[in-house]
């Protein structure tokens, strides 16, 4: 389940920086530039306005160690409305090291109260309760539980985790690019997981371009959002969920999840 938060983490921070970029305008984007706290408090402040977001999604997984490396290809969609939220995440594509990209269906669903990972290679279904129904949470204070959500997650409480800085880029580099980097301190609750997360940000388009996480274990993560479209219309539709009946499925009630760390839902579901 990994790459459920990473990619949580990549959208809060797309959608925060492209409402900043429509409402803030060019004074903004100068400000932004001249330290790593002012560029988080101002994606921080700007995620309250977010309605809805849809993006194709390339994941990367690097194994250096074992020289191994998979590329998943799909689509993402977030929408948030009434006081409630959903997001949905359809890979579509596997290509294994040198191997050809292959059909290969995997789905990830958020609703509130149920997490939903639907495997169409093991037909299998596993649901995690959330929280209550009548107590649904965001998808985003979700992942923030689990991973450093930059723009929802407070400045202090990441200071209190991480070094955080501006990477110094090359004169060429730095005409694209605003890069944040996170060093993992060495008290940090992510300290048995992660040693630094990098985020690049288009200055052009005003939008992330990656995220990279490196693990403990010397594996990387990197995620790329592509063709991003904030607050469009998105079919109520797209969040439905249909499971095969020919699927087994596995079901967490929110007590029993409750008795599971975050840390031990990763290591179940983790989709490496």
């Amino acid at each position: 389940m990994k790459v459920f938060f990473l990619l949580l983490a990549m959208v809060s921070i797309h959608l925060a920086v492209g409402c900043m970029a429509s409402s803030a305008g060019s004074e903004s984007r100068r400000a932004e530039t001249n330290s790593a706290e002012v560029v988080l408090e101002r994606l921080k402040k700007q995620t309250a306005e977010l309605k809805s977001y849809q993006s194709q999604i390339e994941y990367r997984f690097s194994q250096p160690l074992f020289e191994s490396e998979t590329l998943r290809k799909g689509v993402l969609y977030y929408q948030r409305s009434d006081g409630k939220s959903a997001l949905r995440i359809n890979f579509q594509t596997l290509k294994q090291d040198e191997e050809e990209e292959q059909k290969y269906i995997e789905q990830y669903i958020f609703d509130g109260v149920w997490l939903t990972h639907i495997d169409y290679q093991i037909k299998e279904i596993k649901r995690y309760q959330k929280a209550e129904p009548n107590e649904p949470v965001d998808a985003f204070e979700l992942a923030s539980e689990n991973f450093p959500i930059i723009g929802f997650s407070k400045v202090e409480d990441l200071k209190k985790e991480f070094e955080i800085g501006l990477v110094e880029r090359q004169e060429d580099e730095a005409k694209d690019f605003i890069q944040l980097h996170l060093k993992v301190k060495m008290d940090s609750i992510y300290k048995d997981d992660y040693t630094s997360i990098d985020f690049w940000i288009d200055k052009k388009l005003y939008l992330p371009a990656k995220i990279v996480a490196a693990t403990t274990e010397e594996d990387t993560y990197e995620i790329k959002l592509i063709d991003a479209k904030v607050n469009k219309w998105i079919d109520k539709k797209v969040f439905e969920i249909k499971m095969p009946d020919d699927f087994g499925v596995e079901i967490t009630p929110l007590k029993e999840n409750k008795k599971k760390t975050d840390q031990e839902l990763t290591r179940n579901l983790d989709m490496d």
